[in-house]
């Protein structure tokens, strides 16, 4: 069994019981609980979610991060911080024009609002932000939420 199909077995449905994942790979069920341990011992799965269709609850935002790397620590300390707020759902160092992208999730703009301007715009090293909001999913952890619907052509008659 390759770790990779045992992964994708599991993103594609974290639900599947071992005895399941063992059918489709065919192993034992011992032997698939043994690896999954193993892949999670590793650190290679961190965890397991359900994923909530939330796009009429709340609000998230993604916020871009111009920052000042640390001497000795880069990046790493100022995105531990912000990571540890909790309105904080996700936090990447990626390239391009800006340094962190910050996802959060919050109940009002004006809480978003609120986190960008007294905790994260003044924390040290935050140099610039700018927040985007998300209007629609369309996709998340590889799931659609919305399948494109089949019209029927209307019958016209003269």
């Amino acid at each position: 069994m390759t770790q990779d199909a045992l992964l994708k077995l599991l993103e594609a449905d974290a639900r599947l019981s071992d005895q399941q994942i063992a059918e489709r790979l065919g192993l034992s069920a011992e032997s698939v609980a043994e690896r999954r341990a193993a892949l999670e011992r590793e650190g290679r799965i961190v965890g397991y979610r359900t994923i909530v269709n939330d796009d009429e609850e709340g609000v998230s935002a993604f916020i871009e991060v111009r920052c000042t790397p640390e001497r000795g620590g880069g990046f790493d300390k100022l995105a531990r911080r912000i990571s540890r707020f909790p309105e904080v759902r996700h936090c990447y160092l990626i390239s391009g024009g800006f340094d962190l992208l910050v996802m959060v999730e919050a109940r009002s703009l004006l809480e978003v609002a609120r986190f960008v301007s007294e905790k994260l715009s003044g924390a040290d090293g935050v140099i610039s932000t700018a927040t985007h909001f998300r209007l629609k999913t369309y996709k998340n952890n590889g799931l659609l939420f919305e399948e494109e619907k089949m019209h029927e052509r209307l019958i016209v008659a003269p």
